[in-house]
């Protein structure tokens, strides 16, 4: 497996070993020896599964306290995926990267705890596997505005299909340094 850092150091971009054969392909999705010596997580507390539509964004998503770093990985189909630095304490602070993730190229995103994600359907559907480090906790999650300008994330599209939690998230600005989690 090859691991890469993006323009935020801690958000890694991970490219499994794909094997290859007029059949298919194998490759490991998650290795907890290999992850571990790479200094990564080597236990996750719950497995994910997202199933969505062309065109949906989902995010900005994040918890605090209960913060979950996360593994994304695309089953089928293509998306955006977007992390964004919001510990205030960070030299990275409203730094976003984005990467293309899809069925196709089987690449990796790890995204620590300190980052909001997000994610937008590049393909006709997608269906996303994430590992969390931390249980889902609803108390503690916090939507950022998917297109807050202080960010000013380059989305590869027009007007997104959006939750109304999504669609009414909260400027980064707006959210109390309390209330985000610390570099």
């Amino acid at each position: 497996m090859k691991i890469s850092n993006t323009s935020l150091p801690e958000v890694l971009l991970i490219e499994p070993k794909v094997l290859n054969d007029p059949r298919g392909f194998f490759f490991e999705l998650w290795n907890r020896a290999a992850f571990q010596k790479s200094g990564l997580p080597r236990e996750f507390a719950q497995d994910n599964v997202s199933f969505s539509r062309g065109g949906v964004l989902r995010g900005l998503h994040f918890q605090h306290p209960g913060g979950q770093g996360k593994l994304i990985s695309v089953l089928e189909g293509e998306i955006f995926d977007v992390a964004v630095d919001i510990r205030p304490n960070s030299p990275h602070f409203k730094k976003w990267v984005g990467v293309n993730l899809s069925s196709k190229n089987h690449h990796q995103l790890w995204i620590p705890e300190g980052f909001a994600h997000g994610f937008f359907v590049l393909s006709d559907i997608a269906l996303v596997s994430y590992k969390a480090t931390d249980f889902y906790c609803p108390q503690s999650e916090t939507t950022v505005l998917w297109n807050d300008p202080d960010i000013n994330i380059q989305w590869p599209m027009g007007t997104p299909d959006l939750s109304d939690k999504d669609r009414v998230g909260t400027p980064l600005s707006a959210i109390s340094p309390d209330k985000l989690p610390k570099a």
